[in-house]
């Protein structure tokens, strides 16, 4: 099937209180039905329980998350004479950063706890500190594409 060339992305304009655009972008993610306003309380009160427990700059902490949560290498699948393979490829930066935000979200949604906004600020500081179901996840990953290596000569 032939590619269809780049995806024009809607430009999104950075987040009020701290003037930045991944956190907009995180705001919009863990948006539900339409209710930004509410998505953005519950990550602003989120970023508000992280500078109480980690004493440290929470958009820092955010940032960390993000990096670490991450994948590098993922399995896509790729047909080849009648059998589907499961080829690793390296993933570019803007589906790493969409999938540690998917990855970090639902994983919060899972997670026990009483408001979503602690719930979210946990799993935040789990994957700052390179630990929790995020991180889990993101080790699955890299873990089938490392038992997967030798289909790597079947790039696209």
């Amino acid at each position: 099937m032939p590619r269809r060339g780049k995806v024009e992305h809607y430009p999104v304009a950075p987040d009020t209180k701290y003037n930045n655009l991944q956190i907009q972008n995180f705001i919009n993610r863990v948006m539900t039905r339409g209710k930004k306003s509410v998505a953005a309380r519950s990550v602003y009160h989120a970023f508000d329980i992280i500078g109480e427990k980690t004493k440290k700059n929470p958009v820092e902490v955010f940032e960390t998350a993000l990096r670490n949560a991450g994948p590098t290498i993922e399995v896509r699948p790729r047909r080849v004479g009648g059998a589907t393979l499961q080829v690793p490829v390296e993933v570019p930066s803007e589906r790493r950063v969409a999938l540690a935000m998917r990855w970090l979200i639902a994983n919060s949604r899972a997670r026990g706890g009483k408001t979503y906004a602690e719930k979210l600020a946990g799993e935040l500081m789990d994957a700052a500190a390179n630990q929790g179901a995020t991180i889990k996840k993101k080790e699955e990953t890299h873990k089938m594409a490392e038992a997967n290596r030798a289909f790597a000569h079947y790039r696209w």
